[in-house]
């Protein structure tokens, strides 16, 4: 039987924080399920690249944000609007136009979406070359605006929210070429849980209230022992099952450190049903990334915000304490005030809960889906215009 070439949608991303992966995850499986016709392809933009200083600058970025986290925050705000500072800095990151010009030619794609910004900066650089005339989208990870996610060759923008999309018109992106779709998030944070089974199944207590502990894939979260022991000052015993991502340094010394405490642990490194965790959680205390944080708002888990790094998770912060789905805490005390007063009103809880509902993301990643296609589908027909008057 014949095999039948299917036309390709190449989602490009980047592996510096999960959220990035995470989206590019969601478009895959929402295209695959609404156009089971279309094959898309994701590819790792600073792995294929960048490939010998790949692993070297991820790890710089981590540790710079992780160690230095006033400094990344000063050049996030210098830069957040369009000037000389930003140019400098999008010119020497917009490198690697011959890699992404071979993978085009590879893959040979109808359309490109970009999750991650340098992608989104080396296809617009393509075409401002006249290189390819492939339709761009670019989808943004997270609760807020900054110059390194626009360019001038972008066709379309995808966002999270109404703040995100009035922020980008007055960074002089038309609103024609933004849609507000919410942030893609993968299926499985869409569906219906048996609470009761999910409990049994991770041999959890349906008795006491369940805190889930995120610090994302990297795995942190303020000082991490600090932080989990100010939590183990609480008077009535909870259910902690805490997240350490790829940190398994973090996880082993939390093993040791929390062994004695009065509270239920559940310590674990990087897992794959997150969603099930957060079906049976009462309450998430997380760095306010993007991603995790729609994944949140999905399940209508309530949220406690933890020392935001500053740049984008202050954003974030900003936008999800203003939408009455999370509070913030900023020092260890503060964390422990804001848990104990939570944990002991119900109503704030159920407000929270209700307040996620005004996002309607279970249907973001489908709704990100159709915009992919309209933008390849207006550029395809332009396509068809040139070729058939000869424009």
């Amino acid at each position: 039987m014949k095999a039948v070439n299917k036309d390709k949608v190449l989602i490009l991303t980047g592996n510096y924080g999960d959220g990035h992966i995470q989206v590019a995850q969601a478009l895959h499986d929402a295209i695959q399920i609404r156009y089971p016709a279309l094959e898309p392809v994701i590819f790792d933009f600073m792995e294929w690249v960048h490939p010998y200083s790949n692993q070297f600058s991820r790890f710089i970025y981590l540790q710079g944000v992780k160690k230095f986290p006033q400094v990344y925050g000063f050049i996030y705000q210098k830069t957040r609007k369009v000037n000389k500072l930003s140019n400098v800095m999008k010119t020497l990151l917009s490198t690697g136009v011959g890699r992404m010009l071979k993978l085009i030619e590879e893959v040979q794609p109808k359309v490109v979406v970009s999750t991650f910004p340098l992608a989104a900066a080396v296809m617009s650089k393509l075409k401002s070359l006249g290189l390819t005339d492939i339709p761009t989208v670019t989808t943004i990870t997270d609760h807020t605006d900054h110059s390194c996610w626009i360019y001038p060759f972008t066709d379309h923008y995808i966002v999270g929210s109404t703040i995100v999309r009035d922020s980008l018109i007055k960074l002089g992106v038309e609103e024609n070429r933004i849609s507000n779709t919410g942030i893609p998030i993968r299926q499985q944070f869409s569906q219906s849980f048996q609470r009761e089974e999910i409990i049994e199944k991770y041999g959890l207590d349906p008795h006491i209230p369940t805190i889930l502990v995120m610090g994302g894939g990297c795995g942190m979260i303020g000082e991490g022992n600090s932080t989990l022991q100010e939590i183990d000052a609480l008077p009535n015993p909870i259910q902690l099952i805490i997240v350490c991502g790829h940190n398994d340094k973090l996880r082993m010394q939390l093993q040791e450190k929390l062994k004695d405490s009065k509270h239920r642990i559940h310590l674990t490194g990087y897992i794959h049903y997150v969603h099930e965790i957060m079906a049976i959680s009462d309450l998430m205390i997380t760095k306010p990334g993007g991603v995790t944080t729609f994944e949140g708002i999905a399940m209508e888990l309530p949220m406690l915000l933890y020392k935001p790094i500053p740049g984008q998770e202050q954003d974030n912060a900003k936008f999800l304490v203003r939408s009455g789905v999370a509070l913030q805490a900023e020092t260890g005390r503060d964390l422990l005030d804001h848990l104990s007063k939570i944990l002991s009103n119900k109503n704030l809880l159920q407000q929270m809960r209700d307040n996620s509902k005004q996002f309607h993301p279970k249907e973001s990643a489908f709704a990100s889906v159709e915009v992919i296609m309209k933008t390849k589908e207006v550029n395809n027909s332009m396509d068809e215009l040139v070729y058939t008057f000869g424009y």
